[in-house]
């Protein structure tokens, strides 16, 4: 192991993770299932059609509230929370990383701040759990999540929104903001997939965001070496056509939902799915085709990322279990 397997989340919050990952897919797919169902009419029509789509969409939105409201009461009541809600808050430290990283991409400062630095070239004491990048997708996220849910509830509930669907341009314009937000959002889980998953030292999974840190074996490090140990590691020899491949990909599916969402009506749920005047063209369609598989590639990662914190959990039991008999019964201390 090396210095940069420092952890990530707790045991709570790596089940967190993947349960919202889970759920934010599926209310991508519906949700573009019904925006784009000229392209996608596969996908509307595996999910059981109009009425199978928008239940789908709507139990989703649900399970993101029911979600959301854990996860604040969690941070609110939970031990030692409140520490961790004031390590993504930004600092006057973050503003001075970001103004040296720009000034080291025009070159004018030799390194990154050290609130800059996350994967690579530094021990992990040395540079913060979350660089001031970090943090800004922490909370971009958040307001993403929490107007996708506003504006959902409000559109969901036409009596609630009556005031502000008076005209048809007001109504539109109610709509397409929810539209927005979800364009502006998947782009982000887009990259978000790409960063994470094809980061040469990480390939083909960030176990980070799966084994609780509690269980990261820490004490196989050599504490003697100097560096993180990043240098230690060996690229897989498919990374490079993989990382090419998934990179093309995410290109195209971004720049194909971003250019699909503004020709596309009809989002996110009407009462019957809006008949279009059909795809743009037949290469804008295999885009936005590329950008659900991206997504899709995302809920097979995270899937594999459990299976695979799975068997290392069943690995420790198992070595823990023949270290107690070699110790004669006695439990293995901790210390």
């Amino acid at each position: 192991m090396t210095n940069m397997d420092h952890g990530k989340f707790t045991r709570v919050t790596t089940y967190f993770h993947s349960l919202l990952a889970l759920d934010v897919f599926l209310l991508f797919f519906t949700g573009y299932s019904v925006m784009f169902n000229d392209e996608l009419w596969w996908m509307v029509e595996f999910m059981g059609g109009n009425t199978g789509v928008l239940a789908l969409h709507r139990i989703a939105g649900v399970g993101l509230i029911v979600l959301t409201v854990f996860w604040v009461t969690l941070m609110l009541i939970g031990p030692g929370r409140r520490k961790n809600f004031k390590a993504v808050l930004p600092t006057p430290t973050d503003a001075k990383a970001f103004v040296q990283d720009v000034q080291f991409v025009l070159g004018r400062a030799d390194e990154r701040h050290p609130n800059a630095r996350q994967f690579a070239g530094y021990e992990s004491d040395e540079v913060p759990l979350l660089s001031y990048v970090g943090k800004g997708v922490v909370w971009i996220f958040t307001v993403e999540l929490v107007l996708l849910m506003i504006s959902g509830l409000l559109i969901w509930s036409k009596v609630g929104a009556a005031q502000f669907f008076q005209t048809k341009a007001a109504a539109t314009a109610f709509v397409t903001f929810h539209g927005l937000l979800g364009v502006v959002m998947v782009m982000g889980v887009i990259f978000h997939i790409f960063e994470h998953g094809f980061h040469p030292a990480f390939y083909p999974v960030e176990m980070k965001a799966f084994v609780p840190k509690s269980m990261m074996p820490h004490e196989d490090h050599d504490d003697d070496h100097e560096g993180t140990g990043i240098e230690l590691l060996s690229l897989r020899p498919s990374w490079n056509w993989a990382v090419n491949l998934a990179g093309a990909a995410v290109v195209i599916g971004i720049v194909s939902v971003l250019l699909g969402s503004i020709f596309d009506s009809g989002y996110p749920v009407p009462s019957e799915l809006a008949v279009g005047g059909g795809p743009s063209s037949v290469l804008l369609t295999i885009g936005i085709n590329i950008g659900m598989l991206v997504l899709l590639l995302g809920v097979v990662l995270s899937t594999y990322g459990n299976i695979l914190r799975a068997r290392y959990e069943r690995q420790v039991a198992a070595e823990t279990e023949r270290e107690t008999a070699a110790d004669g019964g006695e439990p293995r201390s901790e210390n």
